[in-house]
């Protein structure tokens, strides 16, 4: 759908990326999300019980950042994660403030079961782009993601 904003042809191009690509991110993520439902986990909770698999255990501030979230979101995803046994929390006895997080022999349990449909369903869903599509898509956002990190002091307006 594209946008009806009155504005110049720049602006107008912006929203219209803007949309698709939220559309598509949306779309996507309610095609993995029937997946997350069967094992009763939200996004961000898998996101983390996924991290902790492959990375091994981690502290949330880390977690936070990998996963782009705020600290407090991720306490708050932890707690529910460790109220069901998926994960246990480790304050490191050096510096009070650094909290471990690792996955309980349940919480690898359900993620090892888990996170293979998950991946077949991103494979499904993308084979309607071809390999180089999917890396060209990998490489837009990438450079997309990088420039929206910069501050818009230092950013290029030419």
């Amino acid at each position: 759908m594209a946008t009806h904003y009155q504005g110049s042809e720049q602006e107008k191009r912006a929203l219209n990326a803007f949309i698709t690509l939220s559309r598509a991110a949306s779309a996507l993520a309610a095609k993995l999300g029937e997946g997350l439902a069967e094992h009763a986990l939200t996004p961000s909770q898998f996101g983390i019980l996924e991290t902790l698999l492959h990375l091994g255990p981690l502290c949330q501030k880390e977690l936070a950042r990998k996963l782009l979230l705020s600290g407090g979101n991720v306490t708050l995803v932890v707690d529910n994660l460790e109220k069901r046994a998926l994960v246990t929390r480790q304050r490191s006895t050096i510096d009070r403030r650094l909290v471990t997080v690792a996955l309980t022999p349940g919480g690898h349990k359900l993620i090892a079961a888990a996170f293979p449909r998950h991946l077949a369903t991103l494979v499904a869903q993308f084979q309607i782009l071809s390999p180089a599509e999917q890396e060209t898509l990998r490489r837009l956002c990438r450079t997309l993601g990088k420039q929206s990190k910069t501050p818009t002091s230092r950013r290029s307006h030419g």
